[in-house]
């Protein structure tokens, strides 16, 4: 107990003194200090304390033009070693071996990468300010920091993803060439999942690869394969993503690695992740990071943001960029981190996790945690003792770095790595556009056929809407007493059959979002996207009309004659394919399920009121419900057309002599033309209102779904600095 207290002051003390400058003297209660000159390698929590300095590391550009890279050879850790392969640990080598690899992959190097965005921060438009650093073939390149800290935007700026409003200012080097990275060389996964939980694990592989990779469709069957074994999916191949009603779904552990797999398929030499371990517990982070050691073996580089981890995972890394409000305080492998740290005088407790340390000095959001604790005493009086100075850590951890022999060694190592050009990377082949449709359209038909609530509840509704509209209006005849009754029976019908489409909103907001994710990596595209769409939901919105008509049609007692027919179910299929432009507009606009099935409701209600039934159209107000209301209402011209259909040609007997015509009937009624072509002319303004709605998604698709992430980010900003 005394000694399990001794090592509880030792900690305590260590928080408390951590801001004074007099007591940065390193203590040998803290295990993760190393001797200067000590091997920088990736730490071993479960080896002894003690670094011998037996190797050293270095990296060098083959001279003649040579394909790769070498990397540093080191002496492989027997715990390390036992984290990647999952089993024993491997004999002890030789004293002195070492392991040579040769690596395919890319290096990258940025110097003095500044980026501004602006109205990102209070105070300054700078989100990095002139970092520098390095990623080498075969190793873990970690970016750290608290939240704002400018994590993501360092990401995306070394993968060239950064938004319009984004400027760069700096030098990006890939393979000690200023050349962007090409289509295929790298892959970026986002830090939310973007999957198709109606798919399996494998199906999902397989269309991606189908969207990225050119050639014949068994050819890519090896790729998925290898993306599944890379990242340790075996088990879960064959599982639904999102599971059904009988089964669930992946853990999100699976799930963030079926992210990661679907940008191996192109095989990159580069990857880069926006948070890997985002809302994964210890176990499966754990499991995620020795998944990815395991990738870079291979040789792939990797380049990863992270806000905390575990002193496991935390081994695992190779290297750490560490930023706070954008300003680098550090870059160099892990160990070297934890020593600049206790150079710095701010040591890590043996009782810590790294990253926890690290955040815990250099998060201002501390500061109002310490705030409290000064007024809070509780029984020990313990909380009084926090009481580091977050801003005086980080100038102090910022001075350090710089007049730091890692500073100028990263420097040595940026000169040598771009001193020489080494081979560039190509952009690999695209699947044709042809191929591309092919694939979304068969994706999308079998996404429909298993999502039940959206599409087969859908069939359902309009069945039982047909069955209810036709029995509640059936017996009507054809006297001319029955007029006005059957044009409500058409109204009710087409009105809430177009109303229930609303109940695919959901699905429609998944389609845009796993577009987005697909766009932003260059495996699909607007014009792909829209063609595919309509090709799949042809089939479906024509068993929806076939249906529901045919049953409406008997039911009510309509025009009996195969031809009156077959228009009624072409013009309500017509009115249903308007009905999903529509929701695919106000879906991509809106992006939020709440506020586009609300947005589409009233929009509904505002068409059926100045569709003609509740008020003859000649006699709406003119500004707003005339025009433009009524006229950009499909309600009108798919109800004009079933009436000009239903009573086109026919006559009612007025008396004994006198007869009148259909359009005489309706004309109190209904406002119809007496034109014998009118119900195709609104047949085809139906086709061209869905053509319309198509283009005006893909115009919407193009400035507002790429652009949607980065003005939401900007508005959040803005309220948070307003609060």
């Amino acid at each position: 107990m005394e000694e399990i207290q001794s090592q509880s002051e030792n900690y305590r003390s260590s928080s408390s003194s951590a801001s004074s400058p007099a007591s940065r003297v390193p203590s040998s209660n803290f295990f993760y200090l190393r001797k200067q000159g000590a091997l920088r390698q990736p730490i071993s929590f479960e080896d002894s304390p003690d670094w011998e300095d037996n190797t050293d590391v270095e990296v060098r550009v083959e001279e003649g033009g040579g394909d790769s890279i070498n990397t540093a050879t080191t002496p492989i850790s027997p715990s390390l070693s036992k984290l990647n392969s999952g089993s024993l640990p491997s004999p002890p080598l030789p004293e002195g071996a070492v392991v040579a690899r040769k690596i395919a992959g890319a290096a990258v190097v940025w110097k003095d990468l500044t980026v501004t965005i602006k109205g990102k921060r209070k105070y300054s438009d700078r989100v990095v300010k002139s970092s520098n650093g390095y990623a080498l073939p075969g190793t873990m390149t970690v970016i750290m920091g608290p939240g704002k800290s400018g994590k993501s935007t360092l990401l995306r700026a070394l993968a060239g993803r950064l938004d319009d409003s984004a400027k760069t200012y700096g030098e990006v080097f890939v393979n000690g060439a200023k050349s962007r990275l090409q289509y295929g060389s790298y892959g970026f996964v986002e830090r939310k999942n973007t999957l198709i939980g109606s798919l399996t694990m494998r199906e999902f592989l397989y269309y991606s690869a189908l969207l990225q990779l050119p050639g014949f469709f068994y050819q890519k069957k090896s790729v998925v394969e290898d993306a599944i074994h890379a990242m340790s999916l075996g088990d879960y191949a064959n599982k639904l993503i999102g599971g059904h009603c009988y089964m669930k779904g992946l853990p999100s552990g699976e799930r963030r690695r079926v992210s990661i797999a679907r940008e191996l398929v192109m095989r990159p030499q580069v990857l880069f992740i926006d948070e890997p371990l985002y809302q994964l517990d210890s176990v499966s982070a754990l499991l995620m990071m020795v998944t990815l050691k395991k990738l870079a073996s291979t040789g792939c580089t990797l380049i990863f943001t992270i806000y905390q981890s575990s002193t496991e995972v935390f081994g695992l890394y190779d290297r750490i960029c560490l930023l706070s409000n954008g300003n680098t305080l550090f870059f160099g492998e892990t160990l070297a981190c934890l020593q600049h740290f206790s150079n710095a005088g701010f040591p890590c407790p043996i009782m810590q996790s790294p990253s926890d340390h690290f955040l815990r000095a250099i998060n201002t959001d501390f500061d109002r945690i310490i705030t409290m604790c000064k007024t809070w005493q509780d029984d020990n009086g313990e909380f009084s003792n926090v009481n580091m100075d977050t801003a005086v850590a980080i100038r102090t951890l910022e001075e350090t770095y710089r007049s730091s022999a890692d500073a100028a060694a990263v420097e040595t190592m940026i000169h040598r790595l771009t001193e020489r050009e080494g081979p560039s990377l190509k952009s690999k082949g695209k699947a044709s556009s042809a191929t591309r449709i092919a694939v979304l359209t068969w994706r999308s038909l079998l996404i429909m056929s298993r999502e039940w609530k959206y599409y087969w509840l859908r069939l359902i509704l309009c069945m039982l809407l047909a069955l209810c509209v036709g029995t509640a209006f059936s017996g009507l005849g054809h006297s001319l007493s029955s007029v006005g009754t059957r044009v409500a029976a058409i109204f009710v019908f087409v009105s809430f059959a177009s109303l229930l489409s609303i109940v695919g909103v959901p699905a429609q907001l998944k389609e845009v979002k796993v577009y987005a994710c697909e766009d932003s990596n260059q495996h699909s595209g607007g014009i792909v996207f829209l063609t595919g769409q309509i090709l799949a939901s042809l089939p479906f919105l024509f068993l929806i009309s076939i249906s529901s008509s045919l049953v409406f049609y008997f039911l009510v007692g309509l025009r009996n004659d195969f031809s009156f027919m077959m228009y009624f179910v072409l013009n309500f299929f017509m009115c249903l394919l308007v009905n999903e432009g529509l929701v695919l507009v106000v879906a991509t606009i809106l992006q939020d399920v709440f506020w586009s099935i609300s947005t589409l409701v009233f929009i509904h209600v505002m068409m059926m009121l100045s569709a003609g039934y509740f008020r003859i159209r000649s006699a709406l107000p003119g500004p707003v419900w005339m025009y433009p209301v009524s006229y950009i209402a499909f309600h009108t011209y798919s109800i004009q057309g079933l009436l000009e259909n239903e009573y086109d040609g026919t006559s009612f007997a007025v008396g004994q002599v006198r007869t009148i015509s259909g359009y005489q009937a309706l004309h109190n009624v209904y406002d119809i033309s007496p034109d014998d072509y009118s119900k195709w002319r609104n047949l085809l303004i139906l086709a061209l209102m869905a053509l319309a709605y198509r283009v005006l998604v893909f115009l919407l698709l193009h400035f507002c779904v790429k652009k949607n992430s980065s003005l939401f980010r900007f508005v959040c900003c803005k309220l948070k600095m307003n609060e």
